[in-house]
């Protein structure tokens, strides 16, 4: 099923005043913001569609036990072997959609405003229900990988089941790991009051947080934005308004944390997962060995990436070390216009088009039909996100807008992800789905060609220092940093098989962990230590973070081939997106002529950005 994420049952226009106060923005800076329209999944919570479509699933779903629980390793003998199996597939896969529908619109509404209690008992109650439905349907992919490979492999050979043979091998690497039908429906139910009970108790927390900013109380997305602020003093206050509020919610984030840890232990022990990510790298179908060449590439660069770019930076701002709250601060002398969200639309959507007309007119359709959800809101979910619901309807983006030149990147970010989840979703709700190392290449793909066209754009040389250094900032959050993430992560859930940790235990191993990726022209101050509690992959999608590395590797070694070669990539990249979840990433990156295992695939990604912080040392 497709993993919900949040919403807003209705679409506005709203102008951002409530976003843009507590952001210190003027109103009318932005111009008007979209909010989602979510009435293409289901009119309102209590709409009578949306509980007629629960009724038939359950319905459809006891109809499917009844006729195949138990008789799947007959249906794969015989003649018409594959006609048989197949029509099981499609009444699963038909399944899978509507309730993917469901939990997607649940989801999306609860995104919108997760401090709204009828929203989180929505979402609640629907997590619920659809864990029932879903305990019905567990037993069709264990009786699959039950089936001997020999016979399965037969009825797969032809039409129509050939269809789906991407997707019965991936539920094939699930095989070893397999537990009997009455554990895994135990696992299974107990998860509505085990881990998501705990993501759930970690992002309504999250939402209700408040931090006293200047005698006034303001989210979390309001007080990040400050990190911006060209004023040292204003980057500080917001440094110790947070680090307060997660001291003083310190106790509850620890103890989601050590639960969660131990929670995944317990599933990695029964299983048989040897290390403490491999679920993680058996999902994103990436073998551990390619993981681990891409974490020690980036361990081994840090002091040219990282520790050189800030000792850079601590020279223009004509000190030995930054503090933290100045890590992504903008440059000294340096003026940051407020970017409409129409310049920021015709930003995204020129870049888009430059490289392909496709690309942008389908990414045109989110901003025309009302697929985005862009201003601040207190209950809101922070950060950004692009949800692909199901194929039978289409993606969602989430933003955050405040104006800023990393809030455009964010946009063309996620547009990314929504285009790729667009030409993904003919492949059918069961292998739409692309894994996680694969999912991030569109997204910074496309961050890639709007900045590149800025660039190209930017003639005068204190704006194109600028727009090299907040690149070159954005590539070493999303390489070096997740990398740093990710090993945060390896620690904490080692240290937590030898027994819980205290908060102060988890303190000390970020501080670790960030000295060791932020090199020493990084000061990390009092209060610095508390700033793993708002990370929010840690707690749902554990190990996800690599993902976001090795999708900017990757990408950068693709546009260093669209830049040599640009006859016929368009057509090829449309081709891998297409792909959806039906091919490793051997197989998609094979027609550009690049292989993720090769050691020197890695070198190339990281050398881009030593070449933009190269290029910026001869800027002085």
């Amino acid at each position: 099923m497709n993993t919900p994420v949040f919403a807003h049952p209705s679409f506005r226009i709203l102008k951002a005043t409530a976003a843009a106060s507590s952001a210190g923005l003027k109103e009318g800076d932005l111009g008007p913001l979209p909010v989602w329209n979510l009435a293409d999944l289901y009119p309102a919570m209590e709409s009578p569609q949306l509980e007629a479509d629960f009724v038939q699933v359950e319905t459809e779903t006891k109809a499917f036990a009844d006729r195949y629980k138990g008789k799947l390793d007959s249906l794969a003998r015989g003649n018409d072997a594959s006609l048989r199996l197949a029509e099981a597939v499609k009444a699963y896969e038909a399944i899978d959609d509507r309730l993917g529908r469901i939990l997607s619109y649940s989801g999306l509404v609860y995104a919108s405003d997760t401090s709204d209690s009828r929203h989180a008992k929505f979402y609640g109650d629907t997590q619920d229900r659809a864990t029932t439905i879903s305990s019905d349907l567990l037993f069709f992919s264990l009786e699959l990988n039950r089936i001997d490979d020999a016979v399965l492999d037969t009825a797969a050979a032809t039409q129509p089941l050939a269809h789906y043979k991407p997707w019965l091998a991936d539920i094939r690497t699930e095989k070893p790991y397999q537990l009997d039908d009455k554990l895994e429906q135990i696992f299974l139910e107990k998860s509505v009051t085990g881990s998501g009970a705990w993501n759930r108790l970690f992002d309504e927390t999250m939402s209700d947080l408040r931090f006293t900013f200047e005698g006034e109380e303001m989210t979390l997305e309001a007080v990040l934005d400050k990190f911006q602020d060209k004023d040292g003093d204003i980057r500080r206050k917001a440094s110790d308004s947070l680090a307060a509020t997660f001291k003083d919610n310190l106790r509850t984030f620890a103890l989601i944390t050590n639960t969660l840890a131990k929670d995944k232990e317990i599933s990695d022990r029964w299983r048989g997962f040897a290390d403490v990510a491999d679920s993680r790298h058996l999902s994103n179908r990436v073998e551990r060995e390619v993981v681990e060449a891409l974490v020690s590439a980036v361990q081994d660069a840090y002091p040219r990436l990282s520790h050189r770019y800030y000792t850079l930076k601590a020279k223009w701002f004509g000190v030995e070390q930054l503090n933290h709250w100045d890590r992504n601060a903008p440059l000294p002398k340096v003026d940051q216009k407020t970017i409409p969200w129409t310049q920021a639309r015709d930003t995204v959507l020129e870049a888009y088009g430059d490289f392909s007309p496709r690309m942008a007119s389908i990414a045109k359709d989110f901003f025309d039909k009302q697929w985005i959800d862009a201003p601040v809101r207190p209950g809101k979910a922070p950060g950004a996100f692009a949800h692909p619901t199901v194929p039978s309807a289409h993606p969602y983006v989430l933003v955050n807008y405040l104006g800023k030149p990393r809030d455009v990147m964010t946009l063309a970010h996620e547009l990314g992800h929504g285009v790729h989840q667009v030409l993904a979703a003919a492949n059918g709700s069961l292998m739409a789905p692309t894994p996680l190392t694969l999912a991030e290449t569109a997204s910074v793909f496309g961050e890639m060609l709007t900045f590149r066209r800025l660039l190209d754009q930017t003639k005068d040389a204190s704006a194109r220092k600028v727009m090299l250094a907040s690149k070159v900032e954005d590539m070493i959050n999303t390489v070096v940093r997740q990398i740093a993430f990710y090993s945060f992560e390896r620690r904490i859930h080692l240290a937590r098989r030898k027994g819980e940790l205290t908060a102060d235990e988890i303190c000390a191993i970020w501080l670790d962990v960030q000295r060791e990726s932020l090199g020493p022209a990084i000061k990390l101050g009092e209060g610095y230590e508390t700033f793993w509690t708002y990370i929010p992959h840690f707690i749902h999608s554990p190990f996800y973070v690599y993902a976001y590395a090795f999708g900017d590797c990757l990408v950068n070694s693709l546009y260093a081939v669209y830049e040599n070669a640009s006859d016929g990539f368009a057509e090829r990249y449309f081709a891998m997106l297409s792909a959806g979840g039906t091919k490793h990433h051997s197989e998609l990156l094979q027609p550009f002529g690049l292989d993720a295992r090769d050691p020197a695939f890695w070198q190339v990604g990281l050398s881009l950005i030593e070449r933009m912080i190269v290029e910026l040392e001869g800027m002085e």
